[in-house]
């Protein structure tokens, strides 16, 4: 047992070497949430093995057999105007090759008033980027590692500019059945663009996220523990709204210390009865609950909840998070049984 978890430790050493630290990326959507259920964990959930084929768009090496003719649809009305969804299908070919898994993902962002250089109206203008993944994932042989796979191809168009892109995760994962055990790291969006939207070529949002989760012995509560940005360490900013100003009008800006950086990293998890009909679903990011905190004002800024009910061969799911100060998004899932 432990052998093999140093051997997973090891290989996500290896990954977080070659990591891209810092930077400004494009693509940005190809990190957002990509269902009810990792929304209500709090964001970049990783570490879920079963039926849901969402997961395996965050995760290629959660791709497995029980994902078979699953269906799942998920929906947000973001900020303002802005929504996006995906769409997932997992297909279980044959005992050798195993699942294939399919996803899209999409965003618009609205209509937009065009102004030209003297400020004079012109027409309105939209935008909307859009991915294609295609993920497969296999049990590495007499092990409890499993390693998977997505290629994600990227098409984004804002106003008048186009661009493509294709990218890559990789993720290992540890099933350990007798404990409920997940541990799983994922290297997300490794590649880089085919067409910039003009001259300059931009990196994609690489990350690195490190997760581990397990259902507790009698108890039916599962706990997850995820580790995001793994690729850089230094992810806090100082919060102007804690600036604190003396009698001569000297600002001091906000102190962020070692301990309050590691935190920042954190996401923490909990479903309430999560292999049952219906459950429920509590999350904390706590890097978004710093950045949205306010002061002397409770915001629950990080928090973020949800629940799921099963109906037959349906599963509804709703999740609610906080993604800005100014007001809250719903996601919306459904999961369709199509055995």
């Amino acid at each position: 047992m432990q052998k093999r978890i140093v051997l997973l430790l090891t290989l996500l050493t290896a990954v977080s070497a070659v990591a891209q630290v810092g930077g400004r990326a494009t693509y940005q959507f190809l990190n957002l949430v990509t269902s009810t259920r990792q929304a209500a964990l709090g964001g970049k959930n990783v570490t879920n093995y079963d039926y849901d084929p969402t997961q395996g768009m965050f995760n290629p090496a959660a791709i497995n057999p029980a994902m078979d003719n699953q269906l799942s649809l998920n929906y947000a009305n973001y900020i303002g105007d802005v929504n996006y969804g995906t769409a997932t299908y997992a297909y279980l070919w044959d005992r050798r090759t195993q699942v294939l898994h399919t996803g899209v993902t999409y965003i618009n962002y609205g209509s937009f008033d065009g102004y030209d250089e003297n400020g004079n109206p012109t027409d309105e203008f939209s935008g909307g980027e859009l991915a294609l993944s295609f993920g497969h994932a296999r049990n590495i042989a007499f092990t409890d590692f499993h390693v998977g796979g997505n290629v994600k191809f990227i098409s984004s168009k804002l106003e008048q500019y186009t661009s493509f892109g294709v990218a890559l995760d990789i993720g290992v994962m540890y099933v350990y059945e007798d404990w409920d055990l997940h541990i799983t790291g994922v290297a997300r969006n490794l590649g880089a663009q085919l067409k910039p939207y003009e001259n300059t070529q931009e990196r994609l949002p690489f990350e690195l996220i490190f997760g581990i989760s397990q259902t507790l012995q009698n108890i039916p509560i599962r706990w997850h523990f995820t580790l995001e940005n793994m690729q850089k360490w230094d992810v806090a900013f100082a919060n102007p709204n804690r600036d604190e100003i003396d009698l001569e009008g000297t600002v001091t800006t906000e102190n962020i210390g070692f301990l309050d950086n590691a935190f920042r990293h954190m996401i923490f998890g909990i479903e309430i009865f999560p292999e049952s009909g219906f459950n429920l679903r509590l999350g904390y990011n706590v890097r978004r609950a710093e950045e949205l905190r306010i002061i002397d004002q409770r915001s629950f800024a990080g928090l973020t909840g949800g629940f799921s009910i099963k109906l037959n061969k349906l599963r509804l799911s709703y999740a609610y998070s906080r993604f800005n100060s100014a007001a809250t998004t719903s996601t919306f899932g459904l999961n369709i049984n199509l055995q």
